[in-house]
């Protein structure tokens, strides 16, 4: 009897899942779109011509794009492939005017506070002093997110979100003036609930409570018209793009970036959602590996700019906002602690500027000794091939961190199809076996580090809003290298055997997966 309700319970759960109507209300406009575009082509040789020809022409077009040639061998496979629904799926996917909507507003957001976010000249003077490789850096992660380098800022570092969670409970209870929160995953249990509880009583007590979530990251997580149901305790809550059954590429552009300011003097950002599984209340692909950072002090200006921006964009319209209130010394007028710089930032992919990418290429290219890598997907673009394997064989110390629990099997496949040619050019690659690996950081040379949401795959480098923070020679970076090399005792290290002996099966699937990477 249980044999036949356990499959019930599974399929009453696919019926009355949300998800499963949107899938399938998209499914069934493209099928129509796709039988009325080939019906139109048999009807007509001189349809079914203007149409090779169309595919042609687009081909040729994206050929000369200035977008990554990962995507343009992607589309052209397809277009060339199956013209009618290559062609079709491009037209769908591949350009969108909201997109470009979205992209001039959240522009004319940042550069209206262009004029807050002014660089310190001694500050900038003072890193060209003491390294000017980091000065480069970090002089092209302000000209192309706007956002500072900062002194004065106290970093503190989490090895697992066990050991954030009530750090950053401690600290919401504290807030007096604002708390901002943005993520793209909230899920009901442990987590979110007491994080809720404290925002509806800070709320009645008159803070400014403003929250973003993403409208697909939290598709199958919270209820439809969650937004409203939060308004209704006080909190002032938006969606980022809310997901709708219309076929666009809109749809891929993301706000996957974790971001939780309080009194403009405290931030968090890093890999963890605000779900059970992050902080190992819950369990999902065994042990959940993730890490975060915590700023105090002036770098947690651009944090709150971040949020600003974003508030605004969402809301498409330029909401005035007193910058004094919101300055990191407007409820603490004393100087911070803290070593070193620190430099958050924010990548958009809807500029055609990949500076999530080029912040990791800059360290790559420029390290000396080492550069150490965890990621929970790795799925990269010849560019960053090129440099990972470049830096192992000048004699870096390349080492990568994936996951050795997938928590999406055909992603794990797509990743582990890129180990051989690392390890053939001396990259070290590590699976952590107690679970799931979803932190996103790099550490090189005990100088410079970066902790953030961008994974090393197409959706994070090319299609997500994301954030990081970039770390050169603050204290915490001892403590980033530390735990990379602790984590290291519970992982197994890849062989090129393990590789090249693999069901050719598999090996031929992951060949088709990588030509369709980007796509996907």
């Amino acid at each position: 009897m249980n044999l036949i309700i356990m499959p019930l319970k599974k399929m009453a759960k696919l019926l009355f899942n949300r998800i499963f109507y949107v899938a399938v209300a998209l499914l069934l406009q493209l099928v129509w779109v796709f039988l009325f575009v080939w019906e139109l082509a048999g009807y007509s040789q001189y349809i079914s011509l203007a149409i090779t020809v169309l595919s042609i022409v687009m081909v040729l077009w994206i050929l000369n794009k200035r977008i990554n040639p990962s995507y343009k061998l992607g589309w052209t496979m397809l277009i060339m492939a199956f013209p009618v629904f290559g062609l079709l799926l491009y037209l769908l996917f591949g350009h969108s005017r909201i997109a470009e909507e979205m992209q001039k507003r959240y522009t004319r957001v940042q550069e209206d506070s262009i004029p807050y976010l002014q660089s310190d000249p001694r500050v900038c003077r003072k890193i060209q002093e003491e390294d000017p490789s980091a000065a480069v850096q970090s002089e092209y992660i302000c000209r192309h997110s706007v956002y500072p380098v900062y002194e004065h800022t106290k970093a503190e570092y989490f090895q697992v979100g066990d050991d954030m969670f009530p750090v950053l409970v401690k600290e919401l209870e504290q807030a007096e003036h604002y708390i901002y929160i943005e993520y793209f995953i909230i899920n009901d249990g442990v987590m979110w609930r007491t994080i809720l509880d404290i925002l509806e009583q800070k709320a009645a007590q008159g803070v400014d409570v403003r929250l973003i979530y993403d409208g697909f990251g939290c598709l199958t997580t919270l209820p439809y018209k969650y937004d409203k149901f939060l308004r209704e305790k006080g909190i002032q809550c938006k969606v980022f793009n809310p997901f709708r059954p219309v076929l666009n590429i809109i749809q891929n552009n993301r706000d996957h970036r974790k971001i939780c300011v309080i009194d403009g003097k405290t931030g968090f950002t890093g890999g963890i959602n605000l779900a059970d599984e992050y902080i190992n209340q819950k369990e999902r692909f065994g042990h959940w590996k993730d890490t975060a950072v915590m700023l105090k002090g002036d770098a947690v200006w651009s944090m709150t700019m971040m949020f600003l921006h974003m508030w605004n964009v969402v809301n498409g319209i330029q909401t005035p906002i007193d910058y004094a209130a919101h300055s990191p010394h407007a409820y603490h007028p004393e100087e911070f602690e803290g070593s070193g710089f620190v430099q958050p930032f924010t990548d958009t992919p809807l500029d055609g500027e990949t500076l999530g990418e080029n912040v990791y290429l800059n360290i790559i290219n420029r390290a000396k000794r080492y550069v150490y890598i965890c990621t929970p997907y790795l799925i990269i673009d010849n560019e960053m091939m090129t440099a990972l394997c470049l830096a192992a064989k000048s004699g870096v110390d390349v080492r990568i961190m994936t996951p050795g629990v997938p928590d999406k099997k055909m992603v794990f496949l797509l990743t582990q199809s890129y180990y051989a040619q690392l390890i053939e050019a001396g990259v070290k690659i590590y699976e952590y076996q107690p679970g799931f690996l979803h932190a996103k950081s790099f550490v090189c040379d005990d100088e410079i580090a970066v902790v953030g949401t961008i994974n090393l795959d197409y959706r994070s480098l090319y299609l997500h809003f994301e954030d990081g923070v970039w770390i050169y020679k603050n204290d915490v970076i001892r403590d980033i290298l530390e735990d990379f090399l602790e984590t290291m005792h519970y992982c197994d290290p890849i062989s090129l055997e393990f590789c090249k002996n693999r069901n050719i099966f598999v090996r031929g699937f992951q060949s088709i997966l990588r030509v369709f990477a980007p796509l996907l």
